[in-house]
């Protein structure tokens, strides 16, 4: 159902069963999956791909060129899983020739005056409290929560079933399963509530923990850490996730609690 007071370019491609309300704006090179719902003063910019059943509400903006000086005009993309919702006043920006779409996973829970910057990967039911801030070229994985007001830097990476605290100012990489708070931002522990709910086990919780307790409790460097971790614990999915993660972190990880304010 499409208000006539909206209006969509004739060459968008818009699915059955799509609500659009009345004063939303949909441009040309637009695809919007069935089921969806795009609220009033929605504006959706060239490039998008917006899939099913997803909610957009009033006043969002989204596939907006990049608030980057080097962005010339070329044609990127703007992607947006199934099931994800966009609350008010969320500006989520499209890609540059650099990676050349944004992408915002399935799930997602985005809430009202987030800002996803450009070259951004989101991944599933990740959820984006009220006013997170992201940077250019940041990776954020599956299951992440970020608390309201965090500002995130460009081409930081936020790890699997992660939780920051809010407020946070994240200049370093998150790894995966862990809660991050204080300021300078550091290791709190492990998401052990959310793991819990999503079905890990507690001998899977507990050999994580075991994990962490060498990286950031027992006073090696990341080296001697993940060479010690290989070594002397046992092969699994997680742990391999966590070795890697840390292994290609290009910012660095966040500090443990003790050495947040140390000099890098």
């Amino acid at each position: 159902m499409i208000q006539p007071l909206a209006y969509v370019h004739p060459d968008a491609r818009i699915a059955p069963n799509v609500v659009i309300e009345p004063f939303a704006v949909i441009h040309k090179n637009v695809e919007i999956g069935e089921g969806t719902y795009i609220g009033s003063s929605v504006t959706v910019f060239e490039g998008a791909r917006i899939g099913k059943n997803c909610r957009i509400f009033p006043g969002a903006s989204i596939s907006a060129v990049p608030q980057d000086l080097k962005f010339r005009g070329e044609e990127t993309l703007t992607i947006i899983g199934d099931n994800t919702t966009i609350r008010e006043f969320v500006t989520l920006n499209k890609g540059t020739v650099a990676a050349g779409k944004t992408v915002v996973g399935s799930n997602c829970l985005i809430m009202a005056y987030v800002h996803v910057a450009h070259d951004c990967v989101i991944g599933d039911n990740v959820v984006l409290v009220n006013s997170v801030q992201l940077a250019g070229h940041i990776e954020i994985g599956d299951w992440a929560f970020v608390g309201g007001t965090s500002a995130v830097h460009q081409f930081s990476k936020i790890g699997a079933h992660a939780m920051i605290a809010g407020g946070s100012r994240v200049t370093k990489d998150v790894p995966p399963f862990t809660k991050a708070g204080r300021e300078p931002l550091c290791y709190v522990g492990l998401n052990s509530i959310g793991l819990r709910r999503r079905g890990f086990t507690n001998e899977q919780i507990a050999e994580i923990q075991e994990i962490y307790r060498y990286v950031y409790l027992r006073g090696f460097n990341n080296s001697e850490a993940l060479n010690r971790i290989e070594i002397e614990l046992p092969a699994s999915a997680e742990r391999d996730e966590i070795v890697n993660f840390i292994r290609t972190s290009e910012r660095g990880i966040m500090k443990a609690p003790g050495k947040a304010g140390m000099m890098e």
